[in-house]
Formats: C-alpha cells, sequence, structure tokens
C-alpha cells in the first residue's frame, strides 16, 4: 500500500515536471528559435508557447526591437590628415519573418560576432570614402557619408536579416595641428573679407565725396555765372539809363541854347565827388588841369557819338 501511494506520488511529480518544461514564456519584443537534435524546428511569439520536453529547446532568443551601438575610429584622408569619427549606429531586424528570423538566428556565432562584424563594416566604408576626400572637405560632407555608408552596406545587412535605420556621425576632429592651421585659415580668410569690405567701403565713401564736391562745384558754377549774367544785365540796363538821360538832358540844353558841353562838365565833378565819398581810403591820383579835362571831356564825346551811331 505504502509503495503504491509513493509511486503514485513521483508519477504526479514528474507529471507536472514535464508539464512545466513543455511551457515557454516569450518576452515581448522576442522571438524564440527552437531547434530538435540541433535542427530548426520552428518560432515561438511572444506569449505563452508549448514545446517537446527533454526534445526540442530554445536555440536563441532574437529580439526584434531597434539597437544602437556608439562607434570611434579613425580614418585618413587623402592628404594624409588623421580624422577622427565619433558615430551612433541605430539598427533592428528587417521584419518578424520566420525566413528572417531563421537568418538572424544563423547568421552569426553570437551578438557579438554580429557588432564586430557591422562595426568593422561600416569602419571600413567610411574610411573608403575619407581616403577620397582632403580634410578641408571632411566637415562638410557628413550627409555624403551617411548616405555613402547606407548605400554600401545596406545589401549586406539584408543578407544578415538587418536593416540600417540611422547613422549619425555626432563628431568629426583632427589632429590639434590641424585643428590649429584651421583655424588660422579661417582666421586669415575673416581678416581678408574684412579688408576687403572695408576697401568698398573706402572706394564707395571717397566716390560719393567726389559726386558730392563735383555738384557742389557744378552748382556753384551755375550760381557764379548767373550771378555774372545778372551783374551784366545790370550794368547794361545802367548803361542804358545813363545815355537815356544824358540824351534828355542834351536835348534840354539845345532847345535852352545853351552848351551840352555842361552834361560833361557835371558827370565830371560828380565822378570825382564820388571818389572822394566812397572811396574808403583808396588813393585815385586825377588830373585836374584844365588841358586833361578837356582831353576826357572829348573822349566822352566821342564814346557818346560812337554809341548813338550804333542806335541808330
Amino acid at each position: 500500500m505504502d509503495f503504491l501511494l509513493s509511486s503514485t506520488f513521483v508519477w504526479i511529480i514528474l507529471i507536472v515536471l514535464l508539464l512545466f518544461s513543455s511551457l515557454v514564456t516569450v518576452k515581448q519584443g522576442y522571438i524564440d528559435v527552437i531547434t530538435m537534435f540541433g535542427k530548426y524546428r520552428r518560432v515561438l511569439r511572444p506569449g505563452l508557447n508549448f514545446k517537446i520536453p527533454f526534445l526540442e529547446k530554445v536555440f536563441r532568443s532574437v529580439s526584434v526591437q531597434n539597437r544602437s551601438v556608439e562607434l570611434e575610429f579613425q580614418a585618413v584622408t587623402a592628404d594624409q590628415a588623421n580624422v577622427y569619427f565619433k558615430s551612433m549606429l541605430l539598427y533592428s531586424v528587417q521584419n518578424d519573418s520566420e525566413e528572417t528570423v531563421k537568418k538572424v538566428a544563423f547568421k552569426f556565432f553570437s551578438d557579438r560576432d554580429l557588432m564586430q562584424a557591422l562595426t568593422r563594416t561600416i569602419e571600413g566604408t567610411i574610411r573608403a570614402f575619407v581616403a577620397t576626400k582632403r580634410q578641408s572637405e571632411i566637415l562638410g560632407l557628413r550627409r555624403e557619408i551617411v548616405a555613402f555608408v547606407k548605400e554600401e552596406i545596406d545589401q549586406a545587412l539584408e543578407e544578415w536579416g538587418y536593416h540600417l535605420i540611422d547613422l549619425q556621425i555626432n563628431d568629426i576632429t583632427f589632429d590639434q595641428l590641424i585643428l590649429e592651421s584651421m583655424s588660422r585659415v579661417v582666421a586669415s580668410n575673416n581678416l581678408k573679407a574684412a579688408a576687403e569690405n572695408e576697401g568698398q567701403a573706402l572706394l564707395i565713401t571717397k566716390t560719393k565725396g567726389a559726386e558730392a564736391e563735383g555738384n557742389a562745384i557744378k552748382i556753384s558754377a551755375e550760381a557764379e555765372r548767373e550771378a555774372a549774367k545778372l551783374r551784366g544785365q545790370g550794368v547794361a540796363l545802367f548803361r542804358q539809363e545813363v545815355a537815356k538821360g544824358m540824351t534828355e538832358a542834351a536835348e534840354q540844353l539845345k532847345q535852352a541854347n545853351l552848351d551840352t558841353n555842361v552834361i560833361l562838365f557835371s558827370m565830371w565833378t560828380e565822378a570825382i565827388k564820388n571818389f572822394a565819398e566812397v572811396g574808403k581810403g583808396n588813393v585815385i591820383f586825377l588830373d585836374g588841369s584844365s588841358e586833361n579835362m578837356q582831353k576826357t571831356m572829348r573822349q566822352i564825346m566821342a564814346l557818346m557819338q560812337m554809341d548813338q551811331q550804333k542806335k541808330d
């Protein structure tokens, strides 16, 4: 009786153990690969699954979530400058189909081998690209480097069952000597640009100044010409009025049977008087002899006759 009870208890324990060993829980974001006798058999999806106890084994749990890795490596440009890269790689399994999961599970011995192959492939691709460029071009080619890497390694990743989501080049640096030389080049270019701008500004300033000065001279000349014209017109009108007045005075003297030389004598005395009043210290020498006065009278009369002939 005791033997039967103990045998029954043992069988119950074995059944429970078999039951629990046949249950497999797969976490969300993972797919388990099942093998039997070392050969691929099937995949288990997230949740509670069953497998044949002792025969089927979980070969590997494949994560279908996005994964990232940071890379640091060195490359050499075409002009023999060392370039140091820091980048971040974002990748994942292409999809959760059975064929893709089989590729991921059996292509590499471990995740470490996958990462080594992936990082070395990316480093080699970037180094091949950088080797064709000069160091002065590298800083402006981040997008081109990323596009080149994606194009080169997409096919290899697809064969492994993975997909490159993103590659970010976070930092590109050079040796200290190269950085200092680049800084000097930038500084000299800035100084050159500043000198050119200053030269252009000075040229514009001088050009505008010359134009302003030329316009001022032109305006001044126009004003002087207009003033001279007005002065000439004033003198002409003055002479015209003087001649008119003298003519009228001479006609009146003739009508009164008086000598017209009285007009000339009066003009002579008025001129001397005006010299004395408005001379302001200037010295004017006049010959007051009767001979000189007669000579002056004759000259004035000759001028008046010439003016009268022109009018006739």
